[in-house]
């Protein structure tokens, strides 16, 4: 299983903020994370530009978005950034895209939230198209109709993964795409609803072995401070409850809420917990830091001993 953290700009300023990005995507690469993941939040940095400061720094950790809304903008914009980005990258991108929620696609952009697996079906089309170049991209479908030449080829394999929660979302990315990027899923749920579908629809369309990414927050701390690390989680990362398709996802789990898919504890808790999702399948973890305290210094502290223990314990699980 490779072992990946979630980096993405923090609050500040704009300047301070591209500061902390670098010079957490230096720490990652020092101590031999596998993967980087870019979450696109909708009022901080374009996930792609983010990745694209981080390649200039590093040289072999892989750079992923997790993951890209498809409905802002038309798939060949996209794809022309996509490849942009993976050749600054010296073709260490691993784009994650999906079709997002309803409250942010409908609520927040004015945009239609309307059949999004049809939507992302024709919008991979599209991609697909662009990303076996150069040449023309030539492709019309239901929501698409495209004529559009492109010079730009990949410089190396660019994996495409799809946030898939449900049955139909899961085989389309089976189907068409090189894996899955996952949120508020346990160790359950990706053994008995995701790995067994999307690996049964990429076996039946005669493709490889899909990823499987499981992001899960993470927190060092002592037995007694788990409850705090979990309502931690909860206040500040519990978006099922305005998110439906999250929602959908726990029902095939043990899970109630975030809090619950923390690996919060020891080293050895934490490991175990790891363990588990490799035991269920998941080909990749998505690290996102968790830190507690009751000031700034003590959170840098310890987010400090979180990531310490989570380079450490990268040879135990790969």
């Amino acid at each position: 299983m490779r072992l990946g953290v979630m980096i993405g700009a923090e609050r500040g300023d704009s300047a301070r903020k591209v500061t902390k990005l670098l010079d957490d995507i230096e720490w990652a690469e020092s101590v031999g994370m596998d993967t980087a993941w870019t979450p696109q939040v909708p009022n901080d940095f374009d996930a792609l530009t983010a990745v694209a400061l981080m390649a200039l720094r590093t040289t072999r950790i892989e750079l992923g978005t997790a993951v890209v809304p498809l409905q802002a903008q038309h798939p060949i914009a996209l794809a022309r950034q996509a490849l942009s980005v993976h050749a600054a990258a010296n073709g260490r991108l691993a784009l994650g895209v999906g079709p997002s929620h309803h409250w942010i696609i409908g609520d927040m952009l004015g945009l239609p939230y309307e059949r999004p697996a049809a939507f992302t079906r024709d919008y991979l089309q599209v991609l697909a198209a662009a990303f076996s170049g150069p040449g023309p991209v030539d492709v019309e479908n239901d929501n698409f109709t495209v004529h559009n030449p492109l010079d730009l080829a990949p410089v190396g394999p660019l994996p495409v993964l799809v946030a898939a929660l449900g049955p139909v979302m899961l085989a389309l990315a089976g189907e068409r795409a090189d894996g899955t990027v996952l949120w508020m899923a346990d160790e359950r749920a990706c053994a008995e609803h995701v790995v067994p579908r999307i690996t049964k629809a990429a076996d039946n369309a005669g493709r490889p072995a899909p990823r499987i990414v499981a992001g899960i927050p993470v927190c060092l701390c002592a037995p007694g401070e788990v409850d705090a690390a979990r309502e931690r989680a909860n206040r500040i990362l519990g978006e099922a409850e305005v998110s439906p398709n999250y929602q959908r996802l726990l029902e095939y789990g043990d899970a109630r809420d975030v809090g619950d898919i923390c690996a919060a504890g020891d080293e050895e808790a934490i490991l175990a917990r790891f363990r588990r999702f490799a035991d269920a399948g998941v080909t990749d973890l998505s690290v996102r830091l968790l830190p507690i305290g009751n000031n700034r210094d003590e959170l840098v502290a310890s987010k400090r001993r979180t990531r310490e223990v989570i380079a450490a314990l990268g040879a135990e699980v790969r």
